[in-house]
């Protein structure tokens, strides 16, 4: 899927100040120019209607920006204009709106200004009147305020332009869930009809057997291939049995036609098995295959994870990858919470060049293969969870933390030492009692400011782990 989101831009001002006004109209002019050349420098694609001076005007925008088909509309406030304007253009779009006002400069040279140059200062004029008209209308407000050349503002503009890109990725995404919920995973029990009608986009639910039909059809030579490129990537432990890493990388050019052939954006997969049936076998042999995807932006979790594989999704389409993950021990010599897991993890974010382990067994879980180990690059972090309210209704739960050095388990798992400035007792005491569930994406950077905007867009709470 094309990730960049549709960005609708239109500027205005009041018609009949110009011509009382004669040189405010080119100024205003000139700051939205220079507006929509900032916007386009983002990764999205800008569809600028121009600028409106009256409502018969704003009612024309309106019907472009609909057509359009926008993921999110800036409407740049740039004197001051009155709220019908704007209005036929938040309740026609079916996109979020957000206000800027962006001033010329940090102020107005008061001992020389004029009321026409006062004028352009004046986009905060119409922002109470717009947010008071958009809250009686049940439409969403939200605005940014600075000057033209703020980059603090344009930093908080591009926390929403990349929130769009995730509302957009998900209303539009598919997510294959592959075989059967985790045996008593109350948690993890996900109700299909309320991702598509709290997140959008489609979940396809697949069977194993549309993943063993399509491994069953893999060459010699496709296997070899995908070895030699694991090799490539993967630093290939002495514990890996040749033929157990040959049948991670068939599963591996299986999985690669399944996303290709149910064009999927995610997927969350589980099987139990027995007695090491053909099933059973495939289960065990996902994790390469599974990591890969992840790391080319298809995020993979097992245990039937589909709010994880979500939460995945969002951080990639963030750029700050998005590691499957959960609990693994608590460090109180050190003051660190280790995390990670033995399934699928997002290689783009290793510390360094992952390793590929032979396994006897799975925790948990039956089979055998190879697994990925490696540690989170070294620095700021964040996770991200999907937890459910007794009401049904989705929320993210989100915490900033830094992944530091120290000792790791070298047994197959993707493992991090996480340090969040405080006891890790408390710590996770607090992040369990945030509804989470059992299982998050972890990924590099503090993302927190844009994930207040991606809850903004989607329309859910987020609550944050202190």
């Amino acid at each position: 899927m094309d990730r960049k989101p549709t960005i609708g831009l239109v500027a205005g001002g009041l018609g009949a100040y110009w011509p009382q006004f004669p040189d405010l109209l080119p100024t205003l002019r000139r700051s939205a120019a220079y507006v929509s050349e900032r916007i386009s420098g983002y990764d999205a694609e800008i569809v600028d209607v121009g600028f409106i001076s009256d409502a018969q005007e704003g009612a024309v925008a309106a019907e472009k920006l609909r057509a359009a088909g926008c993921d999110l509309i800036v409407g740049f406030l740039t004197t001051y204009m009155t709220a019908t304007m704007l209005m036929p253009i938040a309740q026609r779009s079916g996109a979020p709106v957000l206000l800027i006002n962006l001033q010329p400069t940090e102020s107005m040279d008061h001992s020389t200004v004029d009321t026409g140059q006062w004028l352009a200062y004046c986009g905060a004029c119409p922002l109470p009147e717009m947010a008071n008209a958009f809250t009686r209308a049940g439409i969403e407000f939200r605005s940014v305020s600075g000057f033209l050349r703020d980059e603090r503002a344009w930093a908080k503009i591009g926390n929403w332009i990349r929130a769009a890109s995730v509302r957009k990725v998900l209303r539009h995404g598919r997510h294959g869930l592959m075989g059967h919920l985790y045996p008593g995973m109350y948690d993890v029990s996900t109700d299909l009809t309320m991702v598509n009608g709290q997140f959008g986009g489609h979940v396809e639910v697949l069977e194993y057997d549309d993943l063993r039909v399509r491994v069953d059809e893999v060459s010699d030579d496709e296997v070899a291939a995908k070895v030699a490129e694991a090799s490539e990537i993967f630093e290939v432990t002495e514990s890996v049995n040749a033929e157990d890493f040959a049948w991670g990388a068939k599963v591996a050019v299986g999985l690669d036609r399944l996303v290709t052939d149910f064009d999927l954006d995610s997927l969350a997969y589980y099987h139990r098995g027995l007695d090491g049936e053909q099933h059973e076998r495939l289960a065990a042999g996902m994790i390469l295959g599974a990591s890969l995807l992840t790391a080319r932006g298809v995020p993979a979790a097992g245990e039937f994870e589909l709010r994880t594989s979500l939460a995945m999704l969002i951080m990639d389409v963030l750029g700050a990858g998005g590691s499957f993950t959960e609990f693994q021990a608590l460090d109180f010599t050190r003051g660190h919470v280790e995390m990670g897991h033995d399934g699928p993890g997002h290689l783009a974010i290793s510390a360094g060049k992952p390793l590929l382990r032979g396994l006897g067994v799975f925790h948990g879980k039956r089979g055998w293969g190879v697994s990925v180990e490696f540690d989170v690059a070294h620095g700021p972090v964040t996770l991200l969870g999907v937890g459910q309210t007794r009401d049904g209704r989705y929320k993210l739960i989100a915490a900033q933390g830094t992944v530091v050095d120290g000792p790791h388990m070298k047994i197959g798992n993707t493992t991090s030492r996480v340090d969040f400035g405080r006891d890790p007792g408390d710590w996770t005491d607090e992040w369990s009692a945030s509804g989470v569930g059992h299982h998050w994406a972890l990924g590099t950077g503090h993302r927190i400011a844009d994930l207040r905007a991606v809850a903004s867009l989607l329309g859910m709470p987020l609550t944050e782990v202190g």
